[in-house]
Order: C-alpha cells, then structure tokens, then sequence
C-alpha cells in the first residue's frame, strides 16, 4: 500500500503536463483531489467531451444562493486532468478538501455575530490560496515579508523579480519530467519548516480532512493512491500525526446544506485581475504552453501578428521570426532553457509596438487574458430557471461569449423581437446580459442595438432568481410584481411599468397600472408628477412597436398630466434654489414627453400652465424663465410677448440675481435665441451692459455658468456679435470717447464669462461698462 502525492499549483499547464505522465506510469487505483467533497457526483460529468473547460463548479446554498463558492478548471489545470484520467480509465475518484458544508455554515454564524467576534471570511472562492506560492510580497519587516511569501524570496535569490515568472521557468515550461514532484515536495518542507509562518487554524482543519481522506482510501483497500493538492500542503500530508488529533481539530464544525452544478469560467477569471486567489496572470499564454508545448512562443507570436493585423498595424511574417530570435537570444543571455513570457513581451516591444504601450494594451487583453469561455453541457443537473435560459439562448441563436460582441434588433422581425424580451427579462432579473446602447446618427422606435457579454457570475443571479420563478418569464413577472408593491413614488413605477412592457410581461401590467393610479392619487409632489411622466411616455412609444396594449397607460398619463398642469402654478411659489435646479430638470423631460405623446388637449393644458408659471412674478425665477423658453420655442408665445417676459425680468426693477436666474432658465443649453434673434440680443445685451459694477461681480458666476454651457462655436460668434458695429449698444448714443486702455481690462472677465478663445481685441469696445 502506498500513497503518492503530488503538489501542484493551480492552472499550471508544467504541473498538468507531468501530473499526467506521472498517472499513466503509476497507474493509481484511488484519486483524491483537492476540491468539494460535495461535488463528488459531478466529476463524471469530465468524460463528457461536451463539458469544454474553462468550467468551474459552483457549490452554493439553496436558502441563501449569494453564499457561493467557485472551483475554476481549465484544459491545463492538474485537478482537471486527474479528472480526466479517472473517468477515462474507471479510476476511483473523490474530492478530499474540507467540506464547504462547514466553511459556509461558519460564515454564516460569522455574519450572526456582533462585529469582531466573528472568524475572517473565506475569500478563496473556494479553490486554495497557496499562500506560499501565490501571494505578494510581504510588507513591514524582512522577518514578516519572508513569512507571508517566502517563495518570494527563493525566486529573488534564483534572479528572478517575482514569483510567478519563476515558477513558470522552474516548472511550468518542463514537459517531460516525472521528478519534478519529489522537487516540489522537497522544496516546501524546507518552506515550511525553516522560512514560512505555521498555518492558521482554517490551513490546520482543511490539511487535517485531507489527511482523514486518505486514511479512509487506505482502509477501503486502496493500494496506489494517487493525491493531487496544492504544493504547500505535501510536506503536511507526508508526515501523518495520529488519527485522533485530526479529529479533535475537526470537532463541533458547523453544517449548512449545499448544492453543486458545472456552471461555464472564462479565462478572464482566471486572471489576478479578476480577484482570484489563485488565479495565473496569462492564461492564454498558458494555453499555449499547454497546447503546444514545443514552439508556444512561435504560436503565441503568431497571434500577436494575427490581432495587429486586424488592427491595421503592420506585422509582417518577418516580424514574427525576428520576434522569435530575439525572445530566444534573450533567454540565453537569462541563463533560461526557452523563452518565457517576459522575453515574449520584450521582443513584441521591440518588433511589433515601436516601444508603444497601446499595442501592449491590446495585446493584453485579446492573448494574455484570452477571455474565452467554457461550455456545460445541458444533462448537467441544474435548476429550472438556468435550464429555461439556456433552451431559449439555444432556440434563438444567441451563444454565450464571454467577449463583447454587438447585437442589432429590428423589431419588426419576430425572432429578433423575442431576443429582445428575453435580453430585458434577464436584465429585469439582475442578469445584464445585454446592455442596451445608443447609435450615433442611428434613431428609430423599430431597431435597438445591444452589447453582449457573459459573465460566470450570472449563475448564481440565475439561482437566486428561482425563487420568484421557474421560467425567464415566471421569475420576471415574480420579480416585477414584488418590485410593485414595495414601491412608494411614481417614478419608481413608472420607470417598472417600461421595463415590464420592454420585457412583455402581461400579467404585470394590471397591477402596476393599479399601483401607480394608488400612488399617483396621493402624491402631492409636483416633481414627483413630472419625473413619472417620461417613463411611460417612452412605453406609449413602444407600445405599437411590440404590439402592446397601451389604452390602459394612456388613461393614466392623462390623468397625471392633468394633475401635474394643476400642482405646477402653485408648487413652484416660494421655491428655494437647490430643489428649483432639480425641477428644472423634471419639467424639460416632462416637456419633452408630452410633446412626444402628441396629445393636442395634453398640450393645450400644459403650455396654459407654462403660461401661469412664466407671468406670475412669484414664480421662481430659473423655472418662470424655462417655461418663457419653452413657450416661446413651441411658438405660444411670439416674438413680442417673449420680449416683453424678457424686458420684465430684466429691468433694473427687479433683484439683479433673481434676473439671472431668469436669464439662466431661459437661454441655458442654446445660443441661438440670441444669435439669431435681434430683439433678444439687444435685451439681454443692454441689461448687461447696465449692470453696476457691484452687481455684475455678484452676478458673474451665475451668468459664467448660463454662456459657459454654450458650444465654444457658439461662444465664439457671441464674441463676434458682442464686438460687430450691430452689436454696440448705447455707445454712440452716450456721446463720450471710449478709453481702450481701460476698455482692455474688462477682457478677463468677459472671458470668464464667454471663454477666453471667444475673446477678441474688437470686443473691447463692449466692454467699457463693466471697467
């Protein structure tokens, strides 16, 4: 009887490669692996070509599906290959890390307990930490540096900057070596005994259920036993203490019941980047060195040439060779056995990028990271709301990438108008999938234009979602009318009642046409009336496209336009400044949509409350002087009572702020009432240039922040005009000689108030008021 271990380290395609020579020459009639006994039932699935890594398992708990773990597999991981090898020859094999039954029922009575009493959070994501191999370097002193990352150190005295380029030259690029783990093995127990810190309490309980594993395989008769772990735990397993103290390290441990299924992981997540405690940070390169052992750098060149050439860069095959002499000229200066991917980086500088990052960039992403994704296949048990997910991506046509990619929807198509439901069910259901986007120069209510891209984390959302139902369509519909009733203001309905009619969820919309005539009745906020408004103006919008009944959301909105043209007049009085900024807001997008209704009555009675608004002086100012704006653009007003509202506001009778207020309603967001509108100009320009000079300092930020938010274009022909013969006011008729030395110290300021390129020379004949 004899047990074999074989330290490892995650995702290493030297460690996979060896560990899968080491099995064929032993032949082992018992594995254990590193991992959740409670997935145990689910290794078979490894024989099934249609399970294609980057897989993980994902061990969670019903109850409560955010208290999750994930067990990351690639092709060039060691424990996927023991897997593999198992299930191809008929090989016994479990998994023999403590269970996550214990560690997620102590988090669980972690998160009970009054802060501080509680143990630290397993931040692992369920796969070991390694902490010799993977961890940076130590802070503080020498003494705790070499403690928390010892294998640090070892890779600084072989001359190497960090660990990971180290264990890569070490042991990831050896393909042919069955000694390699009696190496490891030897240089950990140094680690342990003379360099690194005891493990902590968690390491001691989790390295005790291995060692309990394995005397339970010797006591079924097991002969050659074959354990695959992580490298820090081999000296702990090869040394056995007494049955008895492992047990008294695992006594009284918690439980809580768990679940387990493959779900897809990308090689994205397999990156440091992700968060990952043992994570690589290249997993494309690694495919590579897992694929194509040999002439990896050649491959992995190759693509880099492949992807500037997609990108319109040049990269010749010439390139590519001279790419490759140099990485391997590099390497020999090193002292190294084959170029790595430090050297592989240097000579793509080199070569490819001119001594450019942005390439570098690129290059990163699309062949360090390599963000493909995993597949699962459908007998995988799983629960009913990810089985329906998956049928209907399958039935639409619309695979699973982990990669951007962009999606272009005409509504008026049947099966693009069932993608788009599902794309805003999943969303409904916190599985962002698509995000919707915005076209430049594209517009129209029968097309949207979608960004896709799957993240691992949508399979716990998945589960979490079961609870409200077992299909895409039952679980949002769930959701939404939960969402309904805990919602207590009309923009938070309204804004539900759109994503349920995008989603097309029937059975939601009478209850929240309910709620919102409930809500609505007794909401006395104006803004709150104005910010509802724009939502389902938007579902009217839609409502034909996607062949909704909309006469139900018509009847409200007329009801809460109404309401809102009577509450306007009155809610604006005595308003103070910070909450009329806000409503100013509401009203220009309550305009908006109810222009876009098209509802002549609708209208009818909202400019008549625009037009009480703007002509009562009690009114504040900065929404009197955008309902002056809206009415005059909409043509309610003409020239002369728009010139009239304006000459009021600004007479030297009222407050000069509350004037500025009013011209900051009135003008912000368009320069072109008053490049194009003579009466305007002439206004505005008299009021300014009659300003004292106490009130146009106490005025200047306010007016800086009305012509700052001009387009510099427009800020430009304003300075034009302000300084053209048709643009002075008053100076012939004010009989005096202008002082231009005193004129030209007036520019900075008017160039705070324009912009300093929309000042020019000429425009000191305007500026002498203000000097």
């Amino acid at each position: 009887m004899s047990v074999h271990l074989f330290g490892i380290r995650h995702h290493g395609p030297g460690c996979a490669r060896s560990l899968a020579q080491a099995l064929q020459a032993l032949q082992p009639d018992c594995i254990l692996i590193e991992g959740p006994p409670e997935a145990d039932e689910l290794i078979a699935f490894a024989a099934d070509p249609a399970l294609k890594p980057p897989v993980a398992l994902l061990v969670y708990v019903p109850a409560t599906p955010q208290r999750a773990v994930f067990y990351p597999f690639a092709e060039f991981s060691p424990e996927w290959q023991a897997m593999r090898y198992a299930t191809a020859n008929g090989v016994p094999v479990r998994f023999c890390d403590l269970p996550q039954t214990h560690r997620l029922a102590e988090e669980e009575v972690a998160e009970a307990a009054p802060a501080g009493t509680g143990e630290d959070e397993d931040k692992d994501e369920g796969a070991d930490q390694d902490a010799a191999v993977q961890a940076p370097p130590g802070t503080g002193t020498d003494t705790e540096a070499l403690h928390q990352d010892p294998l640090h150190w070892l890779a600084h005295a072989a001359g190497f900057s960090d660990t990971d380029t180290w264990w890569e030259h070490l042991v990831e690029q050896r393909a042919d070596s069955l000694d390699l783990f009696a190496a490891i093995a030897e240089m950990m127990s140094t680690v342990r005994t003379d360099i690194a810190a005891p493990p902590d309490l968690r390491e001691q309980q989790r390295e005790a259920w291995m060692r309990n594993a394995i005397r339970l395989a010797e006591k079924q008769g097991h002969q050659r036993i074959a354990v695959v772990c992580g490298a820090y735990h081999v000296p702990a397993l090869a040394s056995m203490p007494s049955a008895k103290s492992d047990n008294d390290l695992l006594k009284g441990l918690p439980k809580v019941k768990l679940a387990a299924t493959w779900t897809p992981w990308s090689y994205g997540r397999l990156a440091f980047r992700s968060g990952y405690g043992a994570g690589v940070s290249a997993p494309g390169w690694y495919h590579h060195l897992w694929n194509h052992p040999a002439q990896a750098s050649l491959y992995w060149l190759t693509d880099v040439a492949m992807l500037l050439r997609k990108h319109d860069l040049d990269a010749s095959s010439a390139s590519i060779i001279e790419a490759v002499r140099l990485a391997d000229t590099l390497a020999a200066m090193r002292e190294r056995p084959r170029a790595g991917l430090s050297e592989l980086q240097e000579a793509v500088r080199a070569v490819f990028c001119y001594d450019s990052d942005a390439p570098l960039r690129l290059i990163h992403d699309a062949l360090l990271i390599n963000d493909r994704l995993g597949e699962v296949p459908e007998g995988v048990p799983t629960l009913p709301l990810s089985q329906d997910v998956q049928t209907q991506q399958k039935r639409l046509r619309l695979p699973v990438k982990a990669d951007h990619s962009q999606l272009e929807l005409d509504l008026r198509q049947p099966a693009h108008l069932e993608k788009s439901v599902l794309l805003h069910r999943l969303a409904l259901l916190g599985v962002e999938w698509g995000r919707a986007e915005r076209v430049t120069g594209k517009s129209g209510t029968f097309h949207e234009w979608w960004r896709l891209a799957w993240e691992p984390e949508f399979a716990i959302r998945l589960i979490e979602a079961n609870v409200w139902g077992g299909t895409v369509e039952a679980a949002a519909t769930g959701k939404a009318v939960s969402q309904a009733n805990e919602a207590t203001t009309l923009p938070e309905l309204t804004a539900l009642i759109e994503q349920v009619l995008l989603a097309d969820l029937p059975r939601a919309v009478d209850l929240l046409m309910r709620r919102i005539q409930e809500v609505g009745a007794l909401t006395p906020d104006v803004g709150f009336m104005l910010a509802a408004l724009p939502p389902l103006a938007g579902v009217l919008r839609y409502g034909s496209v996607r062949g909704t009944d909309t006469s139900a959301i018509g009847q409200v909105v007329d009801g809460l336009v109404t309401r809102a043209c009577i509450a306007l007049p009155f809610g604006v009085l005595g308003m103070a400044d910070e909450p009329a900024a806000v409503l100013v807001k509401q009203l220009i997008a309550a305009d908006r949509a109810i222009r876009l209704i098209q509802d002549n009555a609708l209208l009818e009675a909202w400019f008549d409350a625009l037009d009480q608004v703007a002509g009562n002086e009690l009114s504040h100012p900065l929404i009197s002087g955008r309902c002056a704006r809206i009415l005059s653009e909409q043509g309610h007003w003409d020239q002369e009572r728009t010139a009239r509202a304006l000459a009021l506001r600004c007479s030297h009778a009222s407050a000069p702020l509350a004037s500025g207020n009013w011209l900051e309603g009135f003008l912000q967001g368009s320069a072109a009432l008053l490049l194009h509108n003579d009466s305007l100009w002439t206004l505005v320009n008299t009021w300014i240039n009659g300003l004292d000079a106490d009130s146009f300092v106490e005025l200047l930020p306010l007016l800086r922040r009305t012509f700052g938010a001009f387009e510099a274009p427009e800020r430009r022909q304003l300075s034009e005009r302000a300084g053209s013969a048709g643009g002075a006011v008053g100076i012939a008729a004010s009989g005096g000689n202008i002082d231009e030395a005193r004129a030209r110290l007036v520019l900075p300021v008017l160039g705070m108030i324009l912009g300093a390129s929309a000042v020019t020379p000429a425009s000191t004949t305007q500026a002498h008021h203000g000097a």
